[in-house]
């Protein structure tokens, strides 16, 4: 940094070109010079900003339409930047020589009584270096070379990380030497209180002072981290010769040797590279995704190969065993044939035989029923050995897809296996088909005895409206044909949504499993929830959930109720019904996720109602909801995020309204812990409810206090800045600016939105 007064040349020190005498060039040409020698443009890299300060206000010399450039400060390292500065990466002595043309073109400077270029602002030059430290590189490629090493094995490549602030101060003067006037009057005005600013820092960190006011100006904060941080400052201070600037002289001196008393820690700033770690990352992942898909591609080719064999070996034992059977088969019908023949031939000799001749006729009668015997002996061998041979053929057949046997290979198990599941999963489905067509045979035979009955006592005369149920005689008729089955819309008009209600009622688990899922899927369209309810249907429901102990009539309930609580009507029949202490007790008994995520569904589309706030929270609906985090699925903590969200939002209007005094239910319950943890959370949908729920909780000033106490203002502060949805982002700084112990703890850390 050049300090001094006006014409001394601190220009001349810092920014000289040299462009005719190397000789004469500035000290930032010769430590761009220095800095590009002793690095590698390969591994390393060098960016650059050209700045100047005029007016308190930061402008950019190398996009002069860039400025009012913001101050950052890190508030964990302190660290001073300027994200909204224009960064250019340097590659050689060339490209900055004319950088520093362009900048040196924009900044302001006039003609005065002391200097007839005086520099009217402070010239700023950030210089960024990035070196990665050696040998952790080759660390990185070893690990990688292995691929038995895990992903958490990985170590990300140290960043070493350095940065060269020069500073050409504008010069101080007296008006009355200077001249200054009108607007160069006020320039001249900027330029000595930021210089005075800097004088009382430098003042105050050579006498240790508890307070160093660098908020005294954008100079100062800019500096910050050069005096009495973890920096190396050079200070060059300029005079001149003249014995009527000695006032000034001796002023410049005096504040070389003060600052020359403050003392700096210096320290190495070293960091993980993580953006290198996660690109080579990446390229890894893409590796073994494409290594997965083509072994997956390769499998299912040799799955699809062994297949297709074993598809042809049972077609061509098929194929044998029906050959082998029509072959035997016609054998055995000539043999027969033959039999017959020779029977009737016997036969007809022995009726042209005399009569005289009987005795001996009886004697060749019972020669050919004991040859007819013999030769019926000899049938039913032969037929035997035929079913002998064809029990043989249908073993070989079952050998060949007989799971275990011997010398079959791993892959054709796994296909037996998948067959196998196949087979029973068309097992289940035809077990719910049967018991499908019983409730339909009973609901025919139901109607049937109507009909009877009116056809007696009306002689005849056929009740209006009754045929309409003979299409359910059909119903399983095309699933047996076709495979397909009707719609539940077609179901809830052909039945009637009171027989379906009462097979919920069934002594058998799996019809009352069937007709909760057809009251599920009517209760997820709003047209069918006013009837449902009419019909008892809420009531049947909730005694489900109360005395079935299986987990999935239980889930499927929920997940109804859940459909119905949409609905506002619906929610204060739930409440009067008892339903949240229900799903209280089934989200305390309840381990399967899905279930859990109905019950969670059920009980956030209740904390949305302003009326059930109160009764909600007394029989255990929040401490439900909050008790479900335990389960970590992203679908139930999505659902009790909109929860929390809800019961917020509904507390927020009561509170604005004058209806609500006191903290809010969720602090005293304990939630707020839970919504700063997630208020940053991966998922989105979790994030989005749970920053509403944070911007409502605030709106209220009582739980401002708990709020800071709890971590919940960085989290405000994050939202108001980076939150994705503009809403939620402006409703958060909104609450901020509008909340007075807000704004008071935000001005105690000193944070500007």
């Amino acid at each position: 940094m050049a300090y001094g007064q006006t014409g001394t040349g601190k220009t001349y020190t810092l920014g000289q070109l040299g462009d005719e005498d190397v000789s004469a060039r500035g000290i930032m040409v010769r430590s761009m010079e220095d800095i590009l020698a002793n690095i590698c443009l390969e591994t390393d890299s060098v960016s650059v900003s050209y700045l100047q300060l005029y007016m308190e206000t930061i402008q950019d010399l190398l996009d002069p339409a860039n400025d009012s450039i913001p101050i950052v400060e890190d508030q964990k390292t302190g660290d001073v930047s300027l994200p909204g500065a224009t960064v250019v990466e340097i590659r050689d002595q060339q490209s900055f020589l004319e950088l520093l043309r362009v900048g040196e073109a924009h900044r302001y400077a006039a003609n005065t009584k002391l200097n007839t270029e005086s520099s009217r602002s402070h010239a700023i030059l950030l210089v960024q270096i990035k070196r990665s430290v050696p040998g952790r590189e080759a660390d990185f490629s070893a690990e990688t070379d292995h691929s038995s090493h895990l992903a958490t094995n990985y170590k990300p490549p140290m960043l070493r990380k350095g940065k060269l602030v020069l500073v050409d101060l504008a010069g101080s003067e007296r008006v009355n030497k200077s001249g200054s006037e009108g607007h160069m009057l006020e320039e001249a005005k900027s330029i000595n209180l930021s210089l005075s600013a800097l004088g009382k820092c430098i003042n105050a960190l050579a006498e240790n002072s508890a307070h160093v006011p660098v908020r005294d100006s954008k100079l100062t904060r800019l500096l910050k981290d050069s005096f009495g941080g973890t920096s190396r400052t050079s200070l060059v201070i300029t005079i001149g010769p003249s014995p009527r600037h000695r006032a000034e002289t001796a002023s410049t001196i005096l504040f070389g040797q003060r600052a020359m008393k403050v003392e700096n820690m210096l320290k190495i700033k070293e960091e993980f590279d993580y953006k290198s770690l996660s690109k080579r990352l990446e390229v890894q992942v893409d590796k073994l995704i494409a290594e997965n898909e083509r072994q997956q591609k390769a499998f299912e080719a040799e799955v699809e190969r062994i297949r297709l064999e074993a598809q042809k070996h049972v077609m061509e034992a098929e194929r044998n065993y029906a050959e082998a059977l029509k072959e035997e088969k016609m054998k055995c019908q000539v043999e027969y044939m033959d039999s017959i023949k020779k029977l009737e031939e016997k036969w007809s000799l022995n009726q042209q035989k005399p009569t005289n001749n009987a005795r001996t006729d009886g004697s060749s009668i019972t020669e050919e029923v004991s040859e007819l015997k013999i030769l019926l002996q000899n049938e039913m061998q032969t037929r035997k050995a035929a079913e002998e041979e064809i029990n043989k053929l249908k073993e070989q057949l079952h050998m060949l897809t007989k799971p275990g046997s011997a010398g079959r290979n791993s892959d054709i198990l796994n296909l037996q296996s998948m067959l196998e599941e196949e087979i029973r999963q068309k097992k289940r489905l035809e077990e719910e088909l049967i018991v499908l067509r019983s409730q339909f045979s009973q609901l025919n035979m139901e109607a049937g005895q109507r009909a009877s009955y009116l056809d007696r006592s009306r002689s005849g005369a056929g009740l209006p409206g009754l045929d309409s149920l003979s299409p359910l005689r059909n119903l399983h008729c095309k699933d047996a044909t076709n495979g397909e089955r009707s719609s539940i819309t077609n179901l809830h008009e052909q039945v009637g949504l009171h027989k379906i209600l009462s097979l919920l009622e069934s002594v058998d688990a799996s019809v009352r499993i069937n007709a909760v899922k057809v009251v599920a899927n009517l209760a997820a369209e709003e047209a069918n929830q006013e009837k449902i309810v009419e019909a008892g249907g809420l009531n049947s429901l909730l005694m489900l959930l109360s005395n079935s102990e299986d987990e999935t009539i239980r889930r499927i309930a929920a997940g109804a109720i859940a459909n119905l609580a949409m609905s506002e009507s619906n929610q204060e029949l739930i409440m009067t019904q008892g339903g949240i202490a229900l799903l209280a007790v089934t989200a305390a008994d309840a381990e399967d996720p899905q279930t859990l995520r109905m019950v969670a569904g059920a009980i956030a589309n209740l904390c949305g109602n302003d009326k059930l706030q109160t009764r909600l929270r007394s029989e255990g609906g929040i401490r439900a909801l909050l008790g479900m985090v335990r389960c970590r699925h992203p679908d139930v903590l999505s659902q009790v995020a909109r929860g929390i969200a809800n019961f917020a939002k509904c507390e927020s209007r009561a509170s604005a309204q004058g209806q609500k005094a006191g903290r809010s239910s969720l602090i005293e319950d304990g939630a707020l812990t839970w919504i700063v943890q997630n208020s940053n959370n991966e998922a989105s949908m979790i994030r989005r409810h749970v920053e509403l729920a944070l911007c409502h909780l605030a709106q209220h000033e009582v739980n401002a206090r708990d709020m800071i106490t709890g971590g919940a203002l960085w989290e405000l502060i994050r939202i108001s800045r980076d939150c994705s949805r503009d809403d939620i982002r402006s409703l958060a700084r909104r609450t901020l600016t509008s909340s007075r112990t807000f704004q008071s703890e935000m001005r105690r850390l000193r944070i500007e939105l």
